[in-house]
């Protein structure tokens, strides 16, 4: 299997930045990790291993990039504001670094994955920006950033905030790109997320916008094994 490490300066973060690549052709998958989560999270937890045969026969490509949420979402000691401005940063990393890191290497149709709060970092960048996303798999996600800013709103913890933007969503481009979107919101009967899965979905619905919420029994619960096998269904 090819695995590739990037580390380089980012303008945006004003930090290094640091990415893994596994695969070498098929889907180009964007994978965010989960809640102040590493590059290296989907090789430690198994998700790479779990996706081996697919990424060896080149149907997927992934590309694991580092998350900011520590100084971000989680960083309870800098006012609100500053935590979703650290944020939007994030976001200008992503589209100025790491999506033309992936357009050197493979021009499919991108797509982006995330377990747990990777899949509000999924949805959320997927939804801002359906001219670049073609699929969106989460699983275990949830959705809503209001509980980390303790009463603060503004407009950009508004833009960022997929229940609020989705639902206040009107006819136009970006309404139709999304119904043009594979949406996948996995969760199980035992996930901590699954009632923010039902309440995005039924929003979804209002909108008209086409999406599989694939609810899991036997007890599946928010945790790396079924996210493995979840990922197997999804992506193999």
């Amino acid at each position: 299997m090819n695995r590739e490490y990037h580390k380089w300066w980012s303008r945006d973060l004003h930090r290094d930045m640091e990415l893994l690549i596994f695969g070498h052709a098929g889907t180009p998958v964007l994978v965010f990790p989960t809640s102040m989560g590493k590059y290296f999270e989907y090789e430690d937890r198994g998700m790479v291993g779990a996706l081996g045969e697919a990424i060896g026969r080149g149907h997927i490509q992934l590309f694991c990039v580092d998350s900011v949420d520590k100084e971000s979402w989680y960083n309870k000691a800098a006012h609100p504001y500053w935590r979703v401005l650290r944020h939007i940063h994030y976001e200008h990393y992503l589209l100025n670094d790491v999506l033309p890191l992936i357009r050197n290497r493979n021009w499919g149709p991108l797509a982006v994955t995330g377990a747990s709060f990777g899949g509000y970092h999924s949805i959320n960048f997927a939804f801002r920006h359906p001219d670049q996303v073609k699929a969106c798999v989460v699983m275990g996600a949830a959705f809503d950033i209001r509980s980390f800013l303790g009463g603060y709103f503004d407009d950009n913890a508004y833009f960022n905030n997929p229940p609020d933007y989705v639902g206040g969503l009107g006819p136009g481009w970006e309404l139709g790109r999304l119904r043009e979107m594979r949406i996948v919101l996995a969760t199980g009967d035992h996930d901590i997320c699954l009632g923010d899965n039902r309440h995005f979905s039924e929003l979804l619905h209002r909108k008209g916008v086409p999406h599989w919420l694939d609810v899991w029994g036997d007890g599946t619960g928010h945790d790396w094994p079924w996210w493995q096998r979840m990922a197997r269904k999804y992506f193999d």
